[in-house]
Order: C-alpha cells, then structure tokens, then sequence
C-alpha cells in the first residue's frame, strides 16, 4: 500500500445517520403495512432499489415540504462523524458519500450538522406542486438492481488500480459497491453478507472505530 492514493467511500443511511432516514420517512409518512411488505421485498430481492422506492413514494398520501422538514429535522448524523471528516481533511484523504437515499435530507441534516462541501452522490426526492413524493435517479444502472443510484459506477469512476480505496457501508445497497474497494468497515446487514460470503472486512460501531483502524492503515501506507 506504500505510496498509493487513499480513498475513502462511505454510505449515508445507518452508516452516517443513526438511522435508516429514507426508510423512516415512508414509514411516519406512507401507509405502514404497505411500507413494511415493499421493503421486507427489496431484503428478500423480489424487487430492485428502484421499483422499492418508487412504491414507497406512491404508498404516501399528500404531504407537505414543512411537515416535512420538521421529521427530517428531528433525525442525527452519528456524533463522531464530524470529528471523522476532519480527521480526513487533515490527512488528505479523499472523502466520498455513495448514498441509495435521497438529496433531499442528505443536504439538511449535512447543514443541520454543520458539514458543508462534502461530495456526495444520491438520488433525488421531492415534494412536486401537488403535495406528492416524487423521486428520480439520475445515476441508475438497471445491471445493479441493488442501489438505485449505482455505488459501483461511483467508486470506478473516481478511483484507479493505483488507489487504496476504502469502503464504509451497514445495507443492501453496499453489498455489490463494497466488493469493488481494497478495504471494507461492515455493520448491520453488510456484516451478515461479508461473513456468509466470506468477503474479509473490519467490523465497526461508529466513527471512532473507523478512525482507530484508518490510523493504522495510514502509519502503513507512509
């Protein structure tokens, strides 16, 4: 790893946020039984990331952008992530957040957290002139049914060969992004997937563990 490019690529929802965000939204705002089989099939890959948030979109009813806000308001970035971003700032390491969610609340809660500038990409979501969740995704791959917004792509087109490329994910959406980095941090679900797949990967709660390991990785790297 002597000399080689370190980039760093990190999920939002669970993995950022202490909670999934975008699946708390449907589940306040859309009808909860319904909301609960769609995404009980997308874990159990009857439908694509897509298909499941376009249904989930179309299981709420008329909302507005306020009432909206003020739930988004309410959720929390993991407190160690802010000290994690300067940590990469000060070692140079290139940041990146691949998130299945939406810009929507990815913006909010950055700027409710006090994080601006980070690069991030995602799908959209908003409230069109009706009062009705709408969603678009402008990085889709139907060949990468799992993440509506493709990670994989992401992770290609900004790293190279001569890259250590790092991977930080807790879902479904991570299952297929994090196999194309040098180095996976799993929790949650993508835990349970690395281990039955046999895929090594550094099991972490928070931040500070990521941080605590990225240290040593770093020492090796000079």
């Amino acid at each position: 790893m002597i000399n080689r490019t370190m980039k760093i690529f990190v999920d939002f929802d669970g993995t950022i946020t202490l909670e999934d965000v975008g699946e708390a939204i449907f589940k306040r705002f859309g009808k909860p039984e319904k909301v609960n089989r769609i995404i009980e099939d997308l874990l159990s890959d009857k439908i694509s990331s897509r298909q499941c948030w376009d249904e989930l979109c179309s299981s709420v009813d008329i909302v507005s952008k306020s009432e909206l806000d003020k739930f988004v308001d309410m959720l929390e970035i993991d407190p160690t992530f802010n000290e994690f971003v300067k940590y990469c700032s000060d070692n140079q390491l290139e940041l990146i957040i691949l998130s299945d969610g939406f810009d929507y609340y990815i913006e909010r809660l950055f700027n409710n957290s006090g994080l601006t500038g980070l690069k991030y990409y995602s799908n959209k979501l908003f409230v069109d002139k009706n009062g009705y969740l709408k969603a678009e995704y402008p990085y889709f791959d139907i060949d990468s049914p799992t993440s509506a917004n493709c990670k994989k792509n992401h992770i290609i087109n900004h790293s190279s060969d001569d890259d250590y490329t790092i991977y930080i994910g807790d879902g479904n959406s991570d299952k297929e992004a994090a196999q194309y980095c040098d180095f996976i941090f799993a929790k949650n679900g993508l835990l349970k997937f690395c281990s039955v797949e046999k895929i090594s990967f550094y099991p972490f709660i928070d931040f500070n563990d990521v941080q605590n390991k990225l240290s040593e990785l770093v020492k090796k790297k000079n």
